[in-house]
């Protein structure tokens, strides 16, 4: 058996125990979490609804990317869409649904409690000013 080496350099801490009981609630949303989806779903939060066309623009993306994202979101039940005609120009409008609300609000309170957690865990810095 080889001996074991003494760590050199400085000691890592470790965060403080992240186990609360808020804590053990919350799991992080990965349907939420990927990027374009995250757009998606915060650009509903504080609009009624937006036009396929108007994500697009705002998440600067592609049709089939935003397709995509769109209809996972849609199938777990966070947006709803509804397809309708201008004329003969189809349009598809999205919205945030309760459940989409309710999981975004969830997200944000666990990615705050994570920022939380991380900025308490950081040692102090001397002050350039003391």
């Amino acid at each position: 058996m080889l001996p074991q080496k003494k760590p050199t350099g400085p000691q890592l801490q470790a965060l403080p125990d992240p186990v609360t009981p808020i804590q053990q609630t919350l799991e992080l949303d990965r349907l939420i979490h990927e990027r374009l989806r995250l757009g998606i779903v915060s650009a509903l939060a504080v609009n009624n609804s937006l036009s396929f066309s108007d994500l697009k623009l705002i998440l600067n993306t592609s049709d089939g990317n935003l397709s995509v994202h769109a209809r996972k979101l849609e199938d777990a039940g966070y947006i709803a869409c509804e397809k309708s005609f201008e004329g003969r120009m189809p349009r598809t409008e999205y919205s945030l649904t309760a459940s989409g609300r309710k999981a975004l609000q969830r997200y944000l309170t666990h990615m705050e409690a994570l920022i939380e957690t991380t900025r308490q865990g950081q040692p102090e810095t001397p002050s350039i000013h003391a």
